[in-house]
């Protein structure tokens, strides 16, 4: 096994991935996505077009060569490299006309992955450059998955798309975004995050756009427990009342591991505790986890990632993608590679997309048929 698993694939490209032991395709499966960035979910195709277009200088002009090029330098083994790559994805989504052609190939993408209720995460305050304002930005995003949603129910595909606004931490902007959460948030936007990076940069910084999401009744997820510790996700649950943790995955740093020759012993500290107790939904995005290096006490490849741990200890994990051209991956690839990996089934991938429902920013009567549908499609 490489790295990372099993081949990587590219956004809009048809996959096909059985689950292990079975003749089920995992495309075929219906599914939730609760951390996928839109600024990293494009078409590579799409990037040369609208870079010739707009005459953009971008680092490779065909497809399959900056396909490459985005992948090898998101797998340097750091966040920082990582995240570089998005200087490429930005560049060419700073007009209303490509955003919304972006935003509706995005949720084509995630309904041909059989995605059935997805959040597109992204942050408007990063699509100004070109003096585009943010709220043209959100109707063009919203436009977008509407043409894709009503494309996929014409020929029988029925999917919930909503946006997840992200405010940068690392910006003085995030009163700003909260705001437009509020307003947009019977147009189509279903909850408020932060992005960017954790450490030196506390959630309590963003304590006002905090205040003004609590006095609306706006669900939050925070980005914490990816790049640093529990300092972060402790910021995340206290300081921005977070209902779910982005990757969280550091939240296994309050683990105390014994192997005493007979077993594995794990103990669990108070914060971990809290956690798992509350069900506070993880959105691990595995792949994405080995790129960026953010379980390195446990090791460096899909096979050592803590998923299993946390999932046998009875966390509310959910699979997720984060960056689906960065990472060369989909919801299906993420899937079937944790089941070959560590041997699940798909009782088991039911279990995952029905702690996602449970964690998803809608209200309770959908998620109960949401999730009847899934145990009904998981069983038969």
């Amino acid at each position: 096994m490489s790295r990372i698993g099993l081949p990587q694939v590219t956004p809009g490209d048809g996959t096909t991935h059985l689950f292990p032991g079975t003749d089920i395709t995992v495309e075929s499966l219906p599914k939730i996505s609760l951390h996928d960035h839109l600024d990293g979910g494009l078409r590579p195709s799409t990037i040369v077009e609208l870079a010739a277009t707009g005459g953009i200088e971008i680092p490779r002009l065909t497809p399959d060569e900056l396909n490459e090029w985005v992948r090898s330098n998101a797998d340097s083994g750091n966040l920082v490299d990582y995240l570089a790559t998005f200087s490429v994805t930005l560049s060419v989504m700073q007009t209303a006309e490509n955003l919304e052609r972006i935003a509706k190939e995005f949720v084509e993408d995630l309904i041909a992955d059989g995605v059935v209720y997805g959040e597109v995460r992204w942050a408007p305050e990063l699509h100004v450059e070109n003096s585009l304002d943010m709220r043209d930005a959100i109707d063009a995003v919203q436009r977008g998955i509407d043409t894709a949603v009503s494309g996929g129910r014409a020929v029988g595909r029925v999917a919930r798309i909503g946006q997840l606004l992200c405010a940068m931490r690392q910006a003085d902007r995030a009163d700003e975004i909260a705001d437009l959460a509020i307003e947009y948030r019977a147009r189509g936007v279903v909850g408020f995050d932060i992005a960017g990076p954790e450490a030196g940069f506390p959630v309590s910084r963003l304590a006002s756009a905090f205040a003004k999401l609590d006095a609306a009744w706006v669900p939050r997820t925070v980005h914490a427990g990816e790049a640093d510790g529990l300092l972060s996700i402790e910021g995340a649950l206290i300081d921005g009342r977070a209902l779910r943790l982005g990757h969280g995955v550091r939240i296994t740093d309050d683990l105390s591991i014994e192997n005493d020759g007979a077993g594995t012993h794990v103990t669990l500290g108070p914060l971990a505790e809290w956690v798992r107790d509350r069900r506070i939904a993880l959105e691990i995005c595995p792949t994405s986890n080995v790129h960026t290096n953010a379980f390195s006490r446990f090791g460096s490849t899909i096979d050592e990632h803590p998923f299993e741990m946390l999932y046998q200890l009875g966390f509310a994990v959910t699979v997720n993608t984060d960056n689906r051209l960065m990472s060369g991956t989909s919801l299906s690839r993420e899937i079937t590679n944790l089941a070959e990996t560590f041997g699940y089934d798909l009782e088991d991938a039911l279990q995952w997309q029905l702690n996602a429902v449970n964690a998803a920013f809608i209200a309770s009567d959908e998620r109960d048929t949401l999730s009847d549908f899934l145990m009904s499609a998981y069983t038969a």
